[in-house]
């Protein structure tokens, strides 16, 4: 599992603002706005505790900076991998978020996923 982490930092690390994704079906999903490398120390969700100073979706949001905007456990999961965000026609919200474990190769200027567009998690 470490390894893995290490390989997805390395992919992460290739990719630029600007570049195309295509998902798994060759379908463009957008440009790369956003490249954020993982914290393997982020907020991990866990089980609730009494806690009257604050909620676990405030917790969230104050690590997170607004980045990225999807649910609490998912962004926990985000910050914990890494992720892209892909300015994309094919949200409403006009962006999706890309998993580290969801790009399949970086080259030529394009990211290239393992998933369809389907699956990418869409801004809330």
């Amino acid at each position: 599992m470490e390894q893995q982490g290490v390989e997805e930092q390395a992919v992460l690390s290739r990719v630029t603002t600007g570049m195309a994704v295509m998902d798994a079906n060759g379908r463009e999903v957008g440009t790369v706005d956003l490249v954020q490398r993982g914290d393997p120390t982020a907020v991990t969700v866990q089980a609730p505790t009494p806690d009257p100073g604050g909620s676990l979706d405030e917790l969230i949001e104050s690590a997170a900076a607004e980045e990225p905007d999807v649910p609490a456990d998912l962004a926990a999961r985000l910050l914990r991998t890494g992720y892209l965000k892909v300015t994309s026609d094919l949200a409403r919200s006009g962006a999706v978020y890309v998993l580290a474990d969801q790009i399949a190769t970086v080259a030529d200027g394009r990211v290239r996923l393992d998933v369809p567009a389907a699956d990418l998690q869409p801004e809330q």
